[in-house]
């Protein structure tokens, strides 16, 4: 049997090298992710290749070492770590943790110092030492028993003393005699001025060592290396000491420390997920040793679960149809036998508690069976939602790692998920109460599942023959279009390329280039603007490119998406996918149509009432975001213009301005207009200027002029940093939280971006509470009518309705009532309501 093997591993060298060759990786979030992929790559590279028997990673404490003292310029040069990097070493060191490995770090010495002793330690221990590092000053460690890795993409090189002399000529122990003479850029080690490399390994090669050298410098030929070294032997001397690492640092060396102990899965399941590794993540997964520990079901008659709940009328359920649900009572799991009438009546019951993940999901999916489930009493998924926002996932297995500390990869299902969610329920519940949010839970977003899964089932009726017809006109623009696009270019191209775009905009039309990517030359939608107003060719790039995405995504897909059984398109509504509260719809995202292009609003055409005796009606809230920073900042002006229900852009202008608002151009409103709207989302001088596509000191004077002329909106603002600084986190008038951590960044980048969210959080949060407790007491006050009319779509800051002509008035008066009394502010809410055959084509309700 072969010598047991240790390896030490040089974290440092391999997180400057991870930064400086993987940039631009970083979570959603902002945080750089760099530095710990690439080392991790390293690190599972040497565990699963290598299979080390004892292992150890060594850090650099700080800059600040013994070399320092003997040579003040000792890596001068080298720049501060960057924060990027900075901001990735404690993740790191969680990592190595994790993975339960020994971390050693000594301040006042370097990470190669810490790794000469370990190895001199090592020494007695009968052991075969490898040391992965790409740095070439470890060499000098290299002996019969230890040798370096040094990790490549293509092939790796390990370094034996036979290597070693291979590859520089000379033996290990003569690796800080060359650096000694030839000196090291990197580490500012400034040898003999005139030496270099190539030189000091002939030099040291033909006598042996650098003290035989400095001993004979009499037999040298050369006059000129001769003076050289002559004149330099106390700089020399100098640099071989800074070269030699120091074997002797005080360490706690004990080997079955070293041993690799057990991962921390769970650990690492949730560092993974902070950093969105998902493939590092499904590698965790599948390492996982046997089937995750699943509490069996019971089977039970529905007349069974009919007699449980006698005495405990709550119900934990889980499953995505009748025959496949679980339940949950008193900690007890089972499953029906049989779904009949009795289970059926059970669902349907409102005095039955239902507790769930994504109830509305199992809602619409047990309606389209035709059971009702009432009574939806606690969602998991919300209550997380909730309590933190920005998170990237609210799966049962992100809530279980989060509140349980049970790590998997894959969502649970069965019986499992169901005892999930009766755990995580008591937790998420408590955690509601301390921070003060179980209201908002209880009153608002609960309830606003059940309206939202009607929304969904009642779904939209779509004119697929207007799509069509639009389609085919698209097509022949888009044909057109190509043409011309060709014929400017001189040639054809693939312009969905941006390789080949590239080549024609730059190199052939010769025009300049605005933004860099990693690429080559940026040709993104901003870009090809910019360079519009000098040549034609960018323009017709830019209505390629929409005209195209529109096609794709809405034109050609929307009629794809109708349900054949019911004729209807169902967009599911999400109330878990924005950090403000606001609610989003998907497969398709209606919210995303554009509204201010002419095929935009061909879309909306599409969207038609239920049949020949109904008409949509559209109910939109008039500026409800400037109305609520008026709320908040209690801005004088700004409220005085809203109750005199002023143009507020106009009358921003003339502020601004200086001008009676009758003097007021266009343009001038429209300034106003992009200030107004900016300042809800934290705008900067940068962005006006390049919204407005003037300079940045004129784009400031704008900003510094609303401000001048709204100061309590200015103090807003700044009060709301000061409070996400202090606290956090930021709230809106319903105490919805926003957590946001990254305003105490130490980027300014991230830092700048946390603040402009703490900023239009509370205000687009607000609108957001606003026009959910509207939809609330909108469809209780139908229901309670027993109306026909049914709300089916929610757009930012619009409600549709489709109402039977019979009940257009009153329900047009109902819901203008009620979206503007639903909350009180300052100054008064407004609502623009309009009717019509189709989304597009409405007239204001008289």
């Amino acid at each position: 049997m072969g010598k047991k093997s240790l390896y030490l591993i040089d974290a440092a060298a391999f997180c400057y090298r991870a930064y400086y060759a993987l940039p631009g990786l970083a979570t959603s979030f902002g945080q750089p992710t760099n530095a710990i992929y690439g080392f991790l790559n390293i690190l599972n590279k040497i565990i699963k290749g290598k299979k080390p028997d004892y292992l150890a990673v060594c850090f650099d404490v700080s800059r600040d070492t013994f070399r320092q003292k003997k040579f003040a310029e000792y890596k001068i040069q080298r720049p501060p770590m960057p924060d990027g990097l900075g901001s990735q070493l404690p993740f790191i060191k969680q990592i190595i943790a994790a993975y339960g490995i020994k971390l050693f770090e000594k301040e006042g010495f370097e990470a190669d110092d810490v790794i000469a002793t370990l190895v001199e330690q090592a020494k007695n221990k009968d052991l075969s030492v490898v040391i992965v590092s790409s740095d070439k000053d470890i060499l000098q460690l290299v002996d019969e028993h230890t040798q370096v890795l040094s990790p490549h993409k293509d092939q790796d090189v390990l370094y034996t003393s036979e290597k070693v002399a291979e590859r520089f000529g000379v033996g290990p122990q003569a690796i800080a005699d060359i650096i000694a003479l030839a000196g090291d850029k990197v580490d500012n080690i400034p040898g003999a001025h005139g030496i270099g490399e190539k030189t000091a390994t002939e030099l040291i090669a033909a006598f042996g060592s650098l003290d035989k050298l400095l001993h004979n410098i009499d037999k040298l030929k050369q006059e000129k290396l001769k003076k050289i070294i002559s004149e330099n032997i106390e700089m020399i001397k100098l640099s071989r000491e800074l070269a030699v690492l120091d074997n002797k640092v005080k360490l706690d060396f004990n080997l079955e420390e070293l041993k690799p102990g057990e991962q921390n899965r769970n650990e690492l399941v949730r560092i993974f997920k902070h950093l969105e590794f998902k493939k590092l993540l499904k590698e965790l997964a599948a390492g996982e040793e046997g089937p995750a520990d699943n509490p069996k079901a019971e089977v039970l008659e529905s007349s069974r679960l009919k007699e449980m709940l006698k005495s405990d009328g709550e119900l934990c359920l889980y499953g995505s149809s009748a025959q496949e649900l679980f339940f949950c009572v008193k900690d007890k799991i089972f499953c029906l036998s049989n779904f009949d009438k009795t289970a059926s009546d059970i669902l349907s019951d409102p005095k039955v508690k239902k507790t769930g993940h994504d109830l509305k999901k199992t809602k619409v999916s047990l309606a389209k069976e035709g059971i009702r489930l009432e009574g939806l009493f606690f969602d998991t998924m919300l209550a997380a939602y909730l309590l933190n926002p920005s998170k990237p996932a609210y799966a049962l297995a992100d809530l279980a790692l989060d509140y349980l500390g049970e790590a998997s990869v894959d969502n649970p299902a069965g019986g499992k998920a169901v005892d999930l969610i009766c755990r995580l329920k008591p937790k998420l519940e408590k955690e509601l109460e301390e921070k003060t949010l179980e209201k908002l839970f209880r009153e608002l977003e609960m309830p606003l599942e059940d309206v939202l899964a009607e929304m969904e089932l009642a779904g939209i009726k779509l004119d697929t023959q207007v799509l069509k017809e639009l389609s085919r006109d698209i097509e022949k623009k888009l044909i057109k279009l190509i043409e011309d696009i060709y014929g400017l270019s001189g040639t054809q191209f693939n312009i969905n390329s941006p390789k080949q775009l590239r080549e024609i905009l730059f190199e052939k039309l010769k025009l300049p280039v605005i933004r860099r990517s990693k690429t080559g030359p940026s040709t993104d939608e901003e870009v090809l603007r910019k360079l519009s107003a000098q040549h034609k060719l960018p323009a017709m790039l830019v209505e390629y490119r929409q005209l195209t995405k529109l096609k794709n995504t809405y034109i050609d897909i929307l009629p794809q998406l109708v349900d054949k059984k019911t004729g209807r398109l169902h967009t599911s509504f999400n109330q878990t996918a924005t950090e403000t509260g606001r609610l989003s719809s998907s497969n398709p995202n209606l919210q995303n149509i554009p509204i201010k292009t002419d095929i935009g609003k061909n879309i909306r055409r599409s969207i038609i009432a239920s049949d020949n005796r109904s008409e949509l009606l559209s109910c939109d809230y008039s500026q409800i975001e400037l109305r609520i920073l008026a709320h908040l900042s209690g801005d004088e002006d700004l409220t005085a213009a809203f109750k005199e229900d002023k143009d507020i852009h106009r009358h921003c202008a003339s502020l601004i301005y200086g001008l009676e608002e009758k003097e007021i151009t266009g343009q001038m409103r429209n300034t106003a207009k992009r200030v107004n709207f900016g300042i809800i989302y934290g705008l900067t001088s940068f962005g006006l200027s390049r919204d407005l596509d003037i300079p940045v000191a004129e784009a400031q004077q704008f900003i510094d002029a609303y401000f001048a002329r709204y100061p309590k909106v200015k103090n807003y603002i700044q009060e709301q940093i000061k409070r996400a600084q202090k606290d956090g986190f930021v709230t809106t008038i319903l105490g919805r939280r926003r957590y946001i951590p990254e305003i105490k960044n130490k980027n300014q980048g991230i830092r700048q971006f946390a603040e402009r969210q703490a900023i239009n959080t509370p205000i687009q949060g607000s609108a957001s509470d606003l026009i959910k407790l509207a939809m609330l007491q909108i469809h209780s006050k139908l229901c309670a009518a027993k109306l026909k009319s049914k709300m089916i779509l929610q757009v930012h800051d619009e409600l549709v309705f489709d109402c039977p002509e019979s009940e257009l008035k009153p329900v047009a008066e109902l819901v203008k009532e009620r979206m503007e009394n639903v909350m009180k502010l300052n100054v008064p809410i407004k609502v623009d309501i309009k009717k019509g055959k189709n989304w597009l084509e409405a007239e204001p309700v008289k």
